[in-house]
């Protein structure tokens, strides 16, 4: 790779295998071109299973408990995200970029925290604020961008809320928004959203993204852009007609959608029942944050509005892919598409995220396209996309700021190394669950291990034996080896572990 041009492309909550190559009756064309055109890794995984500390960990390249970004709720220093994989490509001579949500801080705290995503503190930056932030040279946001919480009106906000209330009509979009146009059958927060896509944060972040390709960028430096959408996170309101572009009867039931606790660790009980400890956001916690055992019917429509979701997203890929052709600049940019986490989205009778890392949650897609990158290439070794801070700076030949816990792709992608395993983890205090949890995970190709360190108890799956997850060998006296491995290798992680934070606020 010769300084090429990066093009991050991130959903949120996306799980690895909803995409239509990998099977499943979702239409996803445009990701299914990138892929044939570059590698698609299999087994990537997330760093850590919810948006903050995974978010943090993509662009610093460090593990949750180093940077410190340990559960959402708690900011990234300024200081250590400046170093990430933005500054540093800056420092190389990089322009950068990022348009959409970047969710770096917190929006729902306590107390106003003084950064542009704090919903508390937006006001403070004006209409002409772009950043710089957390290393990106130009800024376009959104704030939180999951319509459960309305678009703030201005001065409040930032980017998007300023386009969606420019017209003062923003009151009459928010109930477009929440407007159900049929019948979902009583699936816990899904509905057709009446709000017209042209107003839909979806098409913003790839049209601001577009519009600087085309007039924004200099020409005589090399970029390297992030592209967020704030989609398929939950609630699961695909607005209308996208909404209706998989038919609930059509779409793929989870082959295990029953919950059963038998032979799991103890922390799977409390996340399902446990009081969140933090009294003031305990509703939020237990309404927006859990979904109660649904229907298949319910299910099904979850399922293809989520589709609906993913396809909007899909669509947007192929108008970025198109906007890339129009400026000459296929040959020389380097694609990445990934989510931050995954959605159990059913496995096991559970909606949403948690502490229980089954695979749906743990594994996210990773297609990277571009110069050097072989075309048609699936990699099953485990990955992480932790590895793209290391991997940017590589292509970009500039010297990483931060000590790095991932590595370079390249080695892997050209068949001259392979990965063992890779890691995530996740500090939760008391305020979520009621109890606090210090969750490490290992993924090999073969085997997974989630163990909480603070009582010992533990869970370890064979992935090729039992795909569904459900025996669980952690004190198996056969299975004590492979214990013994994992352990070693979540043991591995450097020595740079930083003391617990206190959260300023939900996520």
């Amino acid at each position: 790779m010769n300084r090429p041009n990066i093009l991050l492309i991130s959903a949120d909550q996306q799980r690895a295998d909803c995409l239509g190559f990998m099977g499943r009756k979702v239409k996803t064309p445009h990701l299914d071109q990138l892929a044939a055109e570059g590698t698609h890794f299999s087994a990537c995984i997330t760093p850590s299973v919810v948006c903050q500390p995974a978010r943090a960990s993509i662009l610093t390249g460090q593990l949750c408990r180093t940077h410190g970004v340990h559960d959402n709720g708690i900011d990234l220093d300024p200081a250590t995200g400046e170093r990430g994989f933005a500054g540093s490509l800056a420092q190389a001579g990089y322009q950068t970029a990022i348009f959409g949500k970047a969710h770096f801080s917190t929006y729902h705290t306590y107390e106003p925290t003084g950064t542009p995503e704090c919903l508390r503190s937006s006001a403070q930056y004006g209409a002409d604020w772009n950043g710089p932030y957390m290393g990106f040279g130009h800024v376009e946001l959104m704030l939180v961008g999951h319509n459960w919480f309305p678009p703030e009106k201005p001065p409040a906000g930032q980017h998007y809320e300023r386009f969606f209330h420019a017209d003062g009509r923003g009151d009459e979009k928010i109930a477009l928004y929440w407007e159900n146009a049929g019948d979902t059958r009583g699936a816990a927060q899904t509905w057709h959203s009446r709000l017209p896509v042209a107003w839909h944060n979806t098409p913003w972040t790839a049209d601001r993204a577009i519009d600087w390709l085309r007039h924004g960028r200099d020409r005589d430096h090399p970029f390297c852009v992030w592209v967020s959408f704030p989609d398929p996170h939950h609630p699961f309101d695909c607005p209308e007609p996208w909404s209706r572009l998989h038919h609930p009867d059509d779409v793929d039931l989870p082959a295990n959608r029953m919950r059963n606790l038998e032979g799991k660790p103890w922390w799977h009980e409390v996340a399902l029942t446990g009081e969140p400890g933090d009294a003031k956001f305990a509703e939020v916690r237990k309404q927006y944050s859990r979904i109660g055992p649904q229907t298949d019917e319910q299910l099904r429509e979850i399922i293809a509005n989520t589709y609906g979701q993913i396809s909007f997203i899909d669509h947007q890929v192929g108008r970025l892919m198109i906007a890339l052709d129009e400026a000459g600049l296929r040959d020389d940019t380097l694609v990445v598409y990934i989510s931050d986490h995954g959605d159990w989205l059913g496995d096991h009778g559970l909606i949403l995220k948690g502490p229980m890392h089954y695979e749906g949650l743990l594994r996210v897609p990773m297609i990277i396209r571009g110069p050097g990158v072989p075309m048609g290439q699936r990699i099953d070794r485990p990955v992480s996309t932790l590895d793209l801070c290391a991997t940017f700076c590589d292509a970009a030949v500039a010297e990483p700021l931060l000590t790095q816990h991932g590595a370079s792709l390249r080695p892997v992608l050209e068949g001259r190394a392979s990965r063992d395993f890779a890691l995530n983890e996740w500090g939760l205090g008391p305020g979520r669950l009621g109890v606090s949890l210090e969750l490490r995970t290992v993924r090999t190709s073969r085997h997974k291990m989630t163990i909480d360190l603070n009582s010992g108890a533990g869970e370890l799956y064979d992935l090729a034996t039992d795909p569904q997850e459900n025996d669980n060998l952690f004190d198996d006296p056969d299975s004590a080896g492979i214990r013994d491995e994992l352990e070693r290798y979540i043991a591995s992680r450097p020595d740079d572990i930083t003391a617990h934070r206190v959260p300023v606020g939900t996520a």
